[in-house]
């Protein structure tokens, strides 16, 4: 699944907890942590595997169930130890839907053999894959499963749209803080 797809299913589900058990919806911060949980696995293992080269593959570490669940239990502990109780759930909700994004085409297509990247290193990876981003980019073609995303990308945006961009004023200011930062120690 594409970024903007595991952040859309990472929305969408994180709506649907809220309604579901607040009868509220999306604010803030959490939601900021929410699209890290989404795109985190991503960050760790394509980097990692394809431009580190210490990965055997760009679905391992940090796409395992088994090491996931370390790397949330991580950063939930960081997030509740600053009190941001709400963001260790969105976190934990977005990372938990990047499992189920990732697993969708498979389970949609009963190739349940493509599903060892969730018990990795159990289960060895595929002997090959297409490596680093531009080489994805170039890869892209109308499949069901992406056009399934640009879907729930869509929903996802409007969704967002309507909720008042939550999450985006507060991303931008801990852009700017840094910034600041950094201007302030090269001055």
């Amino acid at each position: 699944m594409w970024p903007w797809a595991h952040a859309a299913l990472g929305y969408l589900a994180y709506t649907l907890y809220l309604r579901g058990r607040f009868d509220t919806r999306p604010v803030g911060l959490p939601v900021v942590a929410l699209g890290l949980g989404t795109q985190l696995p991503d960050i760790i293992d394509k980097t990692l595997a394809w431009y580190v080269g210490v990965l055997p593959y760009g679905r391992s570490l940090a796409h395992s169930l088994l090491t996931g669940t370390l790397i949330m239990l991580a950063v939930v502990a960081v997030f509740r130890a600053r009190g941001a109780d709400r963001s260790a759930t969105a976190f934990t909700i977005g990372y938990v839907s990047h499992f189920v994004g990732d697993a969708f085409g498979s389970l949609v297509s009963l190739s349940f053999g493509d599903l060892g990247f969730l018990v990795w290193p159990l289960v060895p990876p595929p002997a090959t894959e297409t490596v680093g981003l531009f080489a994805h980019l170039r890869d892209i073609e109308g499949s069901p499963l992406f056009l399934f995303g640009l879907g729930l990308t869509a929903v996802g945006l409007v969704l967002w749209y309507r909720h008042g961009l939550p999450g985006l004023r507060e991303l931008a200011s801990l852009a700017m803080r840094r910034s600041e930062s950094d201007r302030s120690r090269t001055d």
